[in-house]
């Protein structure tokens, strides 16, 4: 009998072992160095916070990368619960019916879930015209201009009062080459800071339909405009002198800027905590620039980086474990720990509000400048953001222009007006495949 009951003991206890192993759930994301340090850290912080669920990060590359990898896991039936999905995916993933939505995942899993409590400007990107949030805000972003404090000080330029307006900034460009730098700026992101953000925060329009956003198909890019031009036009002309250095592609200019090449650099604020790891002077955090010829500049900057996105096709525990893991990254302590740490934008007013009362602005003042920044004037048709169809082709298409126009083989504005004949193009190929 005394075996028996043993027995019984043993196989309760053992059971309740196998009851006690947590829900696994897989998060691939995009996030490298720094960052993905601290992305790291936030999900060990999860499942150190409670016992039923644990999410395991992937690194997937790039975000192409990312993309690319869960959509072919997708297909093949082994999705992951979570795909970070860069900004330029949104409406391709509003158009399929792969997704779990986060309007519907949250509440039909025990989470509360009240969208106000989200910056307007990131709610609004990843939200449908009625308001119903698609996608979970992760690394919220805006550009914005970061520079080398010293060079300033080499160039005879007042450190703490960067340039305002694009003829200063030249100006001082021009004065920091002179100075012994290599050049005086780059740029990141020709795409998303040169022509969305540029355009946004001279309150001109993208494109039609308020740049997309309202879902319609029928939207036009019409950013080619006599301030795009002039402003490329700029840009090209120093390029020529040896001011302006280009960098490659999306992020490949930070090189330049943290190593003292040149002493200007435009970039995400999502990089700041990248900067602080590797920049071996004082920088400061400044505004981006405008002309202050065009009329309401400068209005208010967009957001970039990328959103959580919720596959079909898993288990009821599957999905409680993605609620309670969005509903414990939308946590203040949590946000304010996130936007301390990377730069990122806090996703709610109320993390924002935390790091405001912890004293964090004091000392880095450029994270809360981006904030101001994004939200400088209530946002326009022209502002708000936009929403494209084959958005990441379109890039593509506008960094190979960007490309052959500092190479000589085609015109500023020739170079635009392509950028926006061919990216109109990608735009009807994305509305025959959807529509």
């Amino acid at each position: 009998m005394k075996r028996i009951v043993a027995l019984l003991v043993a196989m309760i206890l053992f059971g309740g072992a196998i009851m006690a192993e947590p829900i696994t759930i897989e998060f691939w994301h995009a996030m490298t160095g720094k960052n993905g340090e601290i992305t790291q850290s936030v999900c060990d912080k999860f499942n150190a916070s409670q016992s039923d669920y644990k999410v395991v990060p992937v690194l997937k590359g790039s975000y192409p990368d990312t993309y690319n990898a869960g959509i072919a896991a997708y297909r093949a039936k082994q999705a992951p619960a979570i795909l970070q999905v860069q900004e330029v995916q949104t409406a391709t993933f509003m158009a399929t019916k792969a997704i779990y939505p986060v309007y519907k995942l949250m509440p039909e899993n025990g989470q509360k879930f009240d969208p106000s409590v989200y910056l307007p400007a990131v709610k609004g990107y990843y939200s449908t015209a009625q308001g119903q949030m698609l996608s979970m805000p992760f690394n919220s972003s805006t550009a914005v201009m970061y520079y080398n404090k010293d060079a300033f000080r080499k160039a005879g330029l007042d450190p703490e009062k960067p340039p305002v307006t694009w003829p200063e900034f030249f100006d001082a460009a021009r004065k920091i080459k002179a100075a012994g730098y290599q050049g005086g700026f780059t740029t990141n992101w020709i795409s998303w800071i040169q022509i969305e953000n540029f355009n946004a925060w001279h309150n001109q329009a993208i494109g039609t339909n308020s740049n997309g956003m309202n879902g319609k198909f029928d939207t036009e890019l019409k950013f080619n405009n006599a301030a795009t031009i002039k402003h490329f036009q700029n840009l090209y002309d120093l390029s020529k002198e040896g001011v302006f250095i280009y960098g490659g592609r999306e992020n490949k200019a930070n090189p330049l800027f943290q190593t003292g090449q040149v002493g200007m650099h435009f970039e995400s604020i999502g990089g700041y905590g990248s900067m602080k790891a590797a920049c071996k002077f004082e920088f400061g955090v400044a505004r981006l620039p405008y002309y202050a010829d065009v009329k309401g500049a400068p209005q208010n900057t967009i957001i970039g980086g990328a959103s959580l996105w919720v596959f079909q096709g898993k288990t009821k525990p599957e999905y409680k474990a993605v609620a309670a893991f969005f509903a414990f990254l939308s946590k203040p302590e949590i946000q304010a720990y996130w936007h301390q740490s990377t730069g990122y934008l806090p996703i709610t007013t109320a993390a924002y509000e935390l790091t405001k009362s912890q004293g964090y602005y004091k000392d880095s003042p450029g994270l809360e400048l981006a904030i101001k920044q994004l939200t400088n004037k209530a946002p326009t048709a022209n502002s708000a953001g936009l929403r494209l169809g084959n958005f990441g082709q379109i890039r593509e298409i506008e960094d190979q222009q960007w490309e052959d126009i500092l190479a000589g083989k085609i015109s500023v504005k020739d170079g635009l007006d392509k950028m926006v004949m061919l990216g109109n193009a990608k735009l009807r190929e994305f509305e025959k495949a959807n529509k």
